[in-house]
């Protein structure tokens, strides 16, 4: 019952105050353990003029353990994987890195720092990050043609 307050809580706040680019709801009205983020592509970057769709799954346990986040839009970037789970390795969503005082609203925060700026050092897709150091140019025409064709 405690997670639940926490997870109201935290909806209410976000809703009241979102981070900047993004756009929350329920995806269900009766599930308050599942989120829908639309998520602007971060200007600066070749994301910008996307909207990306992320699912946010809540633990029955949270906040003591991590969401679950996926993209559930297609996105060509070295820390999201390029499957159909496009799953984000964040360091701060990982079991042994999260912290019970972090909130959805810091994870959102992270995201979009995370996409204005990949980490390629830190990547789930090594292709994606190799050519994001050594070729920027055509990494960034490769995501922009994503954004393009699945973030619209």
């Amino acid at each position: 019952m405690a997670a639940n307050k926490r997870i109201m809580k935290e909806l209410g706040e976000i809703n009241t105050n979102p981070p900047p680019g993004c756009a929350i709801r329920l995806a269900k009205e009766d599930d308050i353990n599942l989120w829908d983020v639309t998520m602007d592509g971060p200007q600066d970057s070749p994301y910008t003029g996307g909207k990306f769709h992320i699912q946010i799954v809540l633990p029955k346990e949270y906040p003591f353990k991590p969401p679950v986040l996926t993209f559930r839009t297609k996105i060509y970037h070295p820390n999201v994987t390029n499957d159909d789970k496009g799953a984000m390795c964040l360091g701060m969503l990982r079991a042994d890195e999260w912290k019970p005082p972090n909130k959805i609203v810091d994870v959102l925060k992270l995201v979009r720092a995370v996409l204005a700026a990949p980490q390629p050092d830190d990547a789930v897709e090594a292709g994606i990050a190799n050519e994001f150091k050594t070729d920027r140019k055509a990494f960034d025409k490769t995501a922009q043609d994503w954004v393009k064709k699945y973030a619209k």
